[in-house]
């Protein structure tokens, strides 16, 4: 497989002559006293770690060979011993010679690996004269907190890793961009001695996950969500269950939601369990995704081989693809892209068919869809509150099941370009409690208004929610809004994010493996939500 990265560097082959997943999980341990550490052992044990990172830096207190001697005997997994110093992002804040003789000692007492600092290396090899039982790995560590360097600079870093008497080569960068995890994948590929290769941030996470596709010797799982060793962790379980981690390989293809924010979508969930059922050789990941362009510039190869796309960048996504499905080239806008085998990306939108057949149903309120007198659309007056790319799309899909079309937004000029495109009326935000021509009508919601974190946020007024007999929010989390909530409560019938969520998937689904979608699995998945 090859990404392409930087200028002047050739993009790389992956995926060559690559193994079976070995790669581990490893449970950072982190608690005041021996005894919590003993318990939260036995409890990654439990989750399905295969290795467990002791971080002596975060007991209260330590009396080194007793404590040290009782998490090595009774911890029920193989040892990794960090004791992490202030100036490299740890809790340890006291004298060299008492962290050495700390890290010496679980050497000595069983440990299987231990983790030295880089800058630290070259005083603990003097320290220990070099001395290291045969069974126990150094690991050689250096953490970069500001950024992810150069390719050609990161190269540079592992060769000092190694030369200061690694066993096992282990850095971590900070993503400013989720480009910056290609050049961190092109040195994992390339090193020729176990590496443990991490970029930290939420633009960071395809680096943990994706770990065993490019051969990293571990990556970090946590026991509970929120209680990290370092930003941007996944939990064992997210890691097993969430990403299907064990079945990662070299030919894993990549798939993805690009969106920007995107830690909320649930689309992960739906596709690897689907993956899982069918078979399929594929892992969904989070893609927060600053910059389109420079995202696919940098991510060009086919082993990157689809991807849904949310707000804000639909429409640049558009503009990206070589190739956009006609429908999609009407409504300005995709969610949908596939990465052919050239390279080359096809875009299409299956945002319309989700949220109009969602609505479709809910006023029909039965699932056979449209009957055969037509859509239950036709005729009715449809007021879309936003006009990006799933405005567009519910704006068209009202227009082609013959509604008539009232785009309201932020800004008048979007809404009057989207109304005379699809022959309709505009309005601002503002202009919308007053606007009730008639009852009956139809309100979807296309924006970020009310979306989780900011739950009490909504577009519309619940008075001026009386004159709807339906309200659609393209929001699912939370899966009822505001908006929906306030809509039940005056008595409109409500249609929420995640029926739209499901039908947009049955069409990305199919596109991304070929396969048929199961739609009764689709909802099984999503049932619990």
């Amino acid at each position: 497989m090859e990404i392409a990265v930087e200028s002047g560097v050739r993009p790389m082959e992956m995926g060559v002559g690559m193994g079976k997943n070995q790669t581990l999980i490893c449970a950072p341990i982190m608690a005041d006293t021996v005894d919590q550490m003993v318990e939260l052992m036995h409890k990654a044990k439990f989750k399905g770690a295969d290795i467990v990172e002791v971080r002596l830096d975060h007991l209260k207190s330590l009396d080194p060979r007793p404590d040290i001697e009782v998490l090595i005997r009774q911890c029920p997994l193989p040892t990794l011993f960090t004791y992490r110093p202030t100036w490299e992002g740890g809790e340890y804040n006291g004298d060299e010679d008492s962290r050495f003789e700390a890290l010496q000692l679980a050497m000595e007492l069983g440990a299987d690996h231990i983790d030295i600092e880089l800058k630290a290396a070259h005083d603990f090899m003097n320290f220990t004269s070099g001395n290291k039982p045969e069974k126990c790995k150094i690991i050689v560590s250096s953490h970069n907190y500001e950024y992810t360097p150069s390719v050609e600079d990161l190269g540079n870093l592992v060769a000092r890793i190694q030369g200061a008497g690694a066993d096992i080569v282990k850095f971590a960068t900070t993503a400013l961009d989720i480009t910056d995890v290609a050049r961190v994948f092109q040195i994992t590929i390339h090193s020729q001695v176990p590496i443990i290769a991490m970029v930290m941030g939420e633009r960071g996470l395809m680096s943990r996950i994706l770990c065993p596709k490019f051969g990293g010797y571990l990556t970090f799982g946590t026991l509970e969500e929120g209680k990290v060793s370092a930003p941007g962790q996944p939990t064992i379980d997210e890691l097993i269950s969430l990403y299907n981690f064990r079945s990662i390989d070299a030919d894993t293809k990549v798939f993805g939601i690009i969106g920007k924010p995107v830690s909320h979508s649930k689309s992960p969930k739906l596709y690897n369990r689907a993956f899982k059922e069918d078979g399929v050789n594929g892992v969904f990941v989070h893609l927060l995704v600053d910059d389109v362009n420079k995202f696919f510039d940098t991510y060009s190869s086919p082993d990157f081989s689809g991807f849904s796309c949310t707000i804000p960048h639909k429409e640049v996504a558009l503009a990206r693809c070589d190739e956009v499905d006609p429908v999609a080239k009407s409504i300005g806008a995709v969610n949908c892209l596939i990465r052919r085998p050239d390279g080359k990306l096809f875009g299409c939108n299956t945002d319309y068919v989700g949220a109009i057949s969602s609505i479709e149903i809910g006023l029909q309120g039965s699932q056979n869809g449209a009957t055969h007198t037509g859509s239950p659309l036709a005729g009715k007056l449809f007021v879309v509150i936003g006009a990006g790319g799933a405005g567009k799309a519910l704006a068209y899909g009202a227009k082609e099941k013959g509604a008539r079309v009232v785009i309201a937004n932020r800004s008048y000029d979007r809404a009057r370009d989207l109304a005379e495109l699809v022959g309709g009326q505009a309005l601002t935000l503002a202009e919308l409690n007053s606007f009730h021509p008639e009852t009956g009508m139809i309100l979807a919601n296309t924006t970020s208004i009310g979306m989780q974190p900011k739950i009490e946020e909504t577009p519309i007024s619940k008075e001026a929610l009386r004159n709807y007999e339906l309200v659609f929010d393209a929001i699912y989390t939370p899966k009822i809004t505001r908006l929906l909530r306030e809509a039940q409560e005056v008595g409109s019938k409500i249609v929420t994010g995640v029926e739209m969520f499901i039908g947009q998937a049955y069409e990305q689904y199919e596109r991304f493996t070929g396969l048929p979608a199961r739609k009764q699995l689709f909802r099984d998945i999503m049932a619990d939500y």
